[in-house]
C-alpha cells in the first residue's frame, strides 16, 4: 500500500477514531435517515414554520430537564408537547386563528426558556440546549435516537398512501378514505418525534437546519417523490458526515459544522433548475407541480 493511500485512509478515519466520535457517526446517519423525508413531507405540506415553531417551543422542557438533572430527550418530549396542547388551546379561539396561536405561543415559551436559562441556578454548559452537544452523547442517547427514528419511519411509510392523497388532492382525500385532518396531526406528531430525536445532538435551534435543508435541496434537484424522499434521507446523512469532518479538521463546533454544511448544499441547490415548481409556488399546501 503506498504512502498516499495511506494518508488518504487516515484522514477519512482518524475523526473517528475515539468512540465518542464514533457515536457522534451514527447519531447523523439516524438522523438524517429521518429528517430527510420527514422534511420533504413537512415541505410539501407547507408546515415548514411549524416545524421551527416546534423545535423552538421545546426549549423550557429542555432547561427544566437539565435543571433537575433528568434525560434531555424527556424535557423535550414533554417541551414540545406542551407547546402542542397550548397551540391548540389558543387556536380554539376563531378570533386569534392557528398561525397567530403558534407566534404568541412559541414566542412566549421562546422568551420562558431564556429566562430560565438566565436564573442564577442554571447548570454549567447550558448553551448545548440551544446548540447541541454531537460529541457529548452516550450510547443510551444514541438508543433513544434510534427508537425515535424508528418509529418515525414505520409511521410515514404506513402513512404513504394517505399523505399522497391530501397532499396532492386535499379535497377528493376524505372520499379516497383519507382524512386530511387526521393525517395532519400524524405529520406534525412524527415531526415532533424528529425534533425531540436530535435535540440534544443540535439543540432546539440546529435541529431544524438537518430538518428542512436536505429536504429543500432535494425538492430542487427531484422531480419525483420517490427519489425525491431518498435524496433528502442521504443528503441529510452526508451532511452530518460532512459536517463531523468540518469540525474535527476545522476546530468547530460539531452541531454548526452540520448545520452549515446542509446549509451549503441548499444553496448550491438554489443555481440548479427547479423541475418540481414546488419551491418557487406560493399557493398554500402542496404543489400540484410534483411528479409522483
Amino acid at each position: 500500500m503506498t504512502t498516499e493511500v495511506v494518508g488518504v485512509i487516515d484522514l477519512l478515519t482518524e475523526p473517528f477514531a475515539q468512540s465518542i466520535a464514533r457515536r457522534a457517526l451514527g447519531e447523523v446517519l439516524i438522523l438524517g435517515s429521518i429528517c430527510g423525508p420527514i422534511g420533504v413531507w413537512i415541505l410539501l405540506y407547507r408546515q415548514s414554520y411549524a416545524a421551527e415553531s416546534i423545535a423552538h417551543g421545546m426549549l423550557p422542557g429542555l432547561v427544566l430537564a437539565a435543571l433537575i438533572g433528568v434525560p434531555l430527550v424527556i424535557g423535550a418530549g414533554v417541551g414540545v408537547a406542551a407547546a402542542a396542547l397550548l397551540i391548540a388551546f389558543v387556536a380554539r379561539d376563531e378570533r386569534i386563528g392557528s398561525e397567530l396561536a403558534v407566534a404568541v405561543v412559541v414566542t412566549g415559551l421562546l422568551g420562558l426558556g431564556g429566562l430560565l436559562a438566565l436564573a442564577p441556578a442554571t447548570p454549567a454548559r447550558l448553551g448545548d440546549l440551544l446548540f447541541g452537544d454531537l460529541l457529548g452523547l452516550s450510547a443510551v442517547d444514541l438508543a433513544v435516537t434510534a427508537v425515535l427514528a424508528a418509529a418515525g419511519l414505520a409511521v410515514i411509510l404506513v402513512a404513504h398512501r394517505p399523505l399522497l392523497l391530501v397532499g396532492f388532492d386535499r379535497a377528493s382525500a376524505p372520499a379516497l378514505g383519507a382524512r386530511p385532518g387526521r393525517i395532519d396531526v400524524v405529520l406534525i406528531a412524527v415531526c415532533a418525534a424528529t425534533v425531540t430525536a436530535g435535540a440534544q445532538a443540535l439543540g432546539s435551534l440546529l435541529v431544524v437546519a438537518l430538518l428542512i435543508a436536505p429536504a429543500a435541496c432535494a425538492l430542487k434537484l427531484s422531480a419525483r417523490l420517490a427519489p425525491a424522499l431518498l435524496l433528502a434521507a442521504g443528503l441529510a446523512a452526508l451532511s452530518g458526515v460532512a459536517g463531523l469532518y468540518l469540525s474535527h479538521y476545522g476546530s468547530i463546533a460539531a452541531g454548526a459544522a452540520v448545520a452549515l454544511v446542509a446549509l451549503v448544499a441548499f444553496a448550491l441547490s438554489l443555481f440548479v433548475r427547479d423541475p418540481t415548481g414546488v419551491m418557487r409556488t406560493r399557493r398554500p399546501g402542496p404543489a400540484r407541480e410534483f411528479s409522483r
